[in-house]
């Protein structure tokens, strides 16, 4: 049974011993409900996985309550401190060489000598994280390659019986994940484009390398397969006309007619979109099936600032359909 814990203190404080025991509780962040765990407890962490039924190879994000106690798990430098500085606590997640004797689980880290920490700017998430003073991985609640969750309902639409509580917390403003940037080495490189902007982040530490294919087989950051936040129904991208048998994710002010559609934003706003964007392409999945509908055409977004993220989950979305795996926050 799957507990529904209202974020207050007593809830917030039940919650934490929730996991300091070993539970599984989910609670909301900025960007979308993540599924935490001591990240420190293997059998912990192994539990996120089976709840998931997310791969093993995938490493999670660990958050943690500031920047210090980022930086007693993975090594920073003078780019992860200016980033610290400037966005934390917000949706920006480094991936830093992990201290000697980092104790985050191996299991956590994907057995890579390296660790992915953030410090979520949700209220929320922040007393949780000190009310527990230990650092939780969360990726996110939902079950592996579904859309990710912005409600409490979403998470138990995916995860009612599989783990111990929901804090609800309300929906969730941001809508999509973190920005995912590897400091590993010398470079900087774009892993996951996120609620944090490109263009943010160079404004910071200068120029920074786009993300490559890398190794699917052992990726550094959650979200990197190439089919993910899928929906059940295939999406056509780019789509500025829709068929008999598709329903439209539309964008914008003049979009085409179409009798089963949600709009991420009528104005054209994009932060309004990325808030918006796994909840409609739950909601709309759920309608065209309803309808008989067997395609989803998604509109144009802008390439730019949060329409990247956007557009970088639509494409993983409409990808070949591969193994199953998670995200996080």
């Amino acid at each position: 049974m799957t507990r529904i814990l209202a974020a207050d203190a007593a809830g917030i404080a039940e919650a934490a011993a929730l996991l300091s025991a070993g539970g599984l509780v989910a609670f909301p962040t900025e960007t979308v409900y993540g599924l935490g765990a001591d990240a420190t407890d293997d059998r912990a962490v192994a539990r996120i996985f089976a709840a998931k039924e997310r791969p093993r190879f995938n490493p999670l994000i660990v958050h943690v309550s500031d920047q210090e106690a980022a930086f007693r798990l993975g090594r920073s430098d003078h780019r992860a401190r200016a980033l610290a500085l400037a966005f934390w606590p917000g949706p920006l997640t480094l991936v830093l060489p992990a201290i000697a004797d980092c104790p985050v689980s191996l299991l956590a880290r994907a057995g890579l000598d390296t660790v992915a920490v953030r410090v979520p700017a949700h209220p929320v998430a922040q007393a949780l994280l000190a009310e527990a003073g230990l650092p939780i991985a969360a990726p996110s609640a939902n079950r592996s390659g579904h859309v990710s969750p912005t409600t409490a309902a979403h998470v138990l639409d995916d995860l009612a019986g599989r783990i111990d509580a929901v804090l609800d917390g309300g929906p969730c403003p941001v809508g999509v994940e973190s920005t995912v940037l590897d400091l590993s080495d010398e470079g900087a490189t774009l892993l996951r484009p996120g609620g944090v902007t490109v263009e943010a982040i160079e404004a910071v530490i200068g120029p920074i390398a786009p993300p490559g294919r890398g190794n699917e087989a052992a990726p550094k950051s959650p979200g990197r397969l190439t089919s993910h936040y899928a929906p059940s129904l295939p999406l056509r991208l780019d789509a500025r006309s829709i068929g008999p048998d598709e329903a439209l994710l539309a964008f914008g002010p003049s979009p085409p007619p179409a009798a089963c559609a949600i709009n991420l934003s009528p104005t054209g706003d994009l932060t309004e979109a990325a808030a918006q964007l796994y909840a409609a392409l739950r909601a709309l999945d759920t309608e065209a099936r309803q309808r008989g509908l067997t395609r989803i055409a998604v509109m144009p977004i802008p390439a730019q600032g949060l329409g990247l993220a956007i557009a970088d989950r639509l494409r993983r979305a409409a990808g070949p359909r591969c193994p199953p795996d998670g995200d996080s926050g």
